[in-house]
């Protein structure tokens, strides 16, 4: 990875990172855009939305700083459903989310009257990970990290025992991590292993990916789950958990994860834009043009899997015909 940064930036919460959205910067940014030929832009962009996404969408906003230093991207991380809920609102002119937005927000959108377009811009494989002292787990499969995660499917009890699991493992408690119930990779995991059953009670839960790396490679016995470069950053600290979805284990992997071979855990990741910041902010726009045309490189750069040339440059056709 070329740069860290922006996941230290992470552990800020968006209050901070969101200082940027000062009243008039928008009409200030089309006015200068109309100046100066399209090419030099101020204002503000506002971004809100998935933790998972986050490292991404902040790298983008750090090189498009060079490009266009009088325009301020401020982006927070308030979870996909926190996000959807600002954006719904007419608040952001992002939202990044590690799933589609669901009828509900959409019925929101309308009532509010926001056009949105979503975008696709990588691909994550949503990663089990354990301590790095761990010894004893060499893979899951999809019905036990069910049986883990899932509260009362072990005697009833959440209080779940490695040695419940596999009777050869430690007689010591499993310490839960799980991104919160704002999160996109929260509801993924909920609709792939959970199957909408109650999350396990004793799960420790946080928006903030960083805190549930802390978290894990603070327990030998902690188990959790989150995005795929946050493990790429923390691969030091923490290891990845192989998943037998019934063809075998399988460690996620750039090549697992774009195969889709790393089963059921590999998944889309996305922005929504709002139509009207498009076509009335010059800012908003370009900066979406930055995005998809160079966001493979930020993709790979901060850990997760780019999409093919072709779907960027479709995306980038769907853009211009917003404008």
């Amino acid at each position: 990875m070329k740069n860290n940064k922006w996941f230290a930036l992470a552990g800020m919460t968006s209050a901070v990172l969101a200082f940027t959205t000062a009243c008039g910067g928008a009409q200030q940014g089309d006015e200068a855009g109309k100046e100066n030929g399209g090419k030099q832009l101020s204002g503000n962009v506002v971004v809100d939305g998935s933790s998972t996404v986050y490292p991404i969408v902040e790298a983008a906003a750090e090189a498009y700083a060079g490009e266009q230093p009088d325009v301020k991207v401020s982006v927070g991380l308030s979870g996909t459903g926190g996000g959807f809920e600002k954006f719904t609102k007419g608040e952001t002119d992002f939202s990044n989310a590690s799933r589609p937005i669901k009828e509900e927000e959409k019925k929101a959108a309308e009532q509010n009257g926001i056009q949105f377009e979503e975008f696709q811009i990588a691909f994550d494989g949503l990663s089990v990970l354990v301590n790095k002292d761990n010894d004893w787990v060499d893979y899951l499969t999809v019905d036990e990290l069910k049986k883990i995660f899932t509260s009362g499917a072990v005697n009833g009890d959440d209080k779940v025992k490695w040695s419940d699991i596999r009777p050869e493992w430690p007689n010591e408690e499993i310490k839960l991590f799980s991104p919160g119930h704002d999160s996109g990779t929260f509801d993924y995991f909920d609709e792939v292993i959970l199957d909408g059953q109650p999350l396990n009670k004793t799960a420790q839960l946080s928006e903030d990916d960083n805190v549930l790396v802390q978290g894990i490679a603070g327990d030998k016995n902690a188990l959790g789950y989150f995005g795929f470069a946050y493990y790429i950053e923390n691969k030091d600290k923490l290891k990845a958990v192989p998943i037998d979805n019934g063809n075998g284990p399988v460690e996620p992997t750039h090549e697992t994860i774009q195969s889709g071979e790393y089963a059921p855990l590999s998944r889309p990741l996305f922005t929504y834009v709002n139509v009207k910041s498009l076509k009335e902010k010059a800012q908003v726009y370009d900066f979406a043009k930055f995005l998809l045309e160079n966001g493979a490189e930020f993709v790979e750069e901060v850990g997760y899997v780019a999409l093919p040339k072709e779907k960027y440059d479709e995306q980038l056709k769907k853009l211009e015909g917003l404008k």
